[in-house]
């Protein structure tokens, strides 16, 4: 079988991106699983591996056929013109903010025409996204409207724990409002379906998280559990689907690091990324669900604090571009 061709977007310009697609593609054993190729700016990649003392090539090709996915070399699709001599690390610009929104939109392109078999992302800036016009919570949400998919799944997955997540990007304050039966049952389907097709897990276990302590405590502590969760999670049992809750999220974590469960669903972002980071700070694989391509990323953003520095540590991305090129072997490509 041929190695899929994973197209790695640069993300942020003035971000870690660069840097740690330079480090993550010094690593042979990527080859050996995947034809890497990176969608970004040619010119910032040089700077890159020369700031790094990289012996890597910078190989710019005009189409996904040209490229030779040799370890050695760095194949790129550049789609910027931008001039390192005039970025400022850590400091976005209008131009940045357009080239990395660029790079996703056109991998997701080739992903949809099946020109490409998966998609990388390395970290964008949202704020910076913002500022150029782009108004989208993050990659996800612009993946989503790109592919026009309804149903999707914010997913951080590692070696030993998996967190699906009803709500992601909203504040606190917002997250009981936001939840209902519809939007659970979707979220523990979805789940299920990519633990079975991407996954490759043939039953899947899967937990469902309480919102309050102590799962409520039988309405003493808020009613969300028996009026929103308990029922998305019966309808979900009465669609086949292997699935417990709602759980207290103090003890249910405990459970899922020893291997009890497949994955947890989540019914916001600190709920599920505190306990995950946790574990998987350095590793973890931030990959959208229900997508018709398949699409990971690094869990981590764009550390303007640190950027060019050199002390970008890339096994996030190792495991991201791992975890896409084993998806696309196995895929059935089925989305709900």
């Amino acid at each position: 079988m041929a190695r899929p061709i994973i197209g790695i977007t640069m993300g942020d310009p003035v971000g870690i991106g660069p840097e740690i697609i330079i480090k993550a593609l010094s690593h042979a054993s990527i080859y050996d699983l995947c034809r890497p190729l990176v969608l970004g700016d040619a010119k910032v990649l040089k700077e890159t591996s020369l700031r790094l003392s990289s012996n890597l090539r910078i190989n710019i090709i005009e189409s996904v056929d040209d490229g030779g996915y040799r370890h050695g070399d760095i194949d790129v699709l550049n789609l910027s013109d931008l001039d390192p001599k005039s970025l400022k690390l850590g400091h976005s610009t209008l131009d940045t903010g357009r080239a990395m929104v660029r790079y996703i939109m056109k991998a997701i392109d080739l992903a949809m025409a099946g020109v490409i078999d998966a998609v990388t992302t390395a970290p964008i800036n949202k704020l910076s996204m913002r500022r150029a016009g782009f108004c989208f919570e993050g990659h996800t949400e612009i993946l989503a409207r790109r592919t026009d998919t309804s149903r999707y799944v914010m997913m951080l997955a590692g070696e030993k724990l998996r967190v699906a997540l009803v709500t992601a990007h909203c504040p606190l304050s917002a997250v009981a409002d936001r939840l209902s039966v519809e939007g659970i049952l979707s979220t523990i389907e979805v789940t299920d379906n990519a633990l079975r097709t991407r996954f490759g897990i043939t039953r899947p276990r899967i937990a469902v998280a309480a919102l309050n302590p102590h799962g409520g405590e039988g309405g003493l502590f808020g009613k969300e559990e028996d009026q929103i969760i308990y029922p998305s999670v019966r309808m979900a049992k009465g669609a086949g689907i292997n699935v417990l809750g709602p759980l207290p999220s103090d003890t249910l974590f405990y459970y899922a690091l020893k291997g009890s469960y497949d994955a947890v669903v989540c019914m916001y972002h600190d709920q599920g990324l505190i306990p995950f980071k946790m574990v998987h700070f350095a590793d973890g694989v931030n990959v959208t669900l229900g997508l018709p391509i398949i699409r990971t990323s690094v869990d981590h953003g764009t550390a303007y604090d640190i950027a060019g520095t050199g002390r970008a540590d890339p096994r996030s991305m190792i495991a991201a571009i791992r975890m896409a090129a084993a998806h696309a072997a196995t895929s059935t490509n089925s989305t709900l």
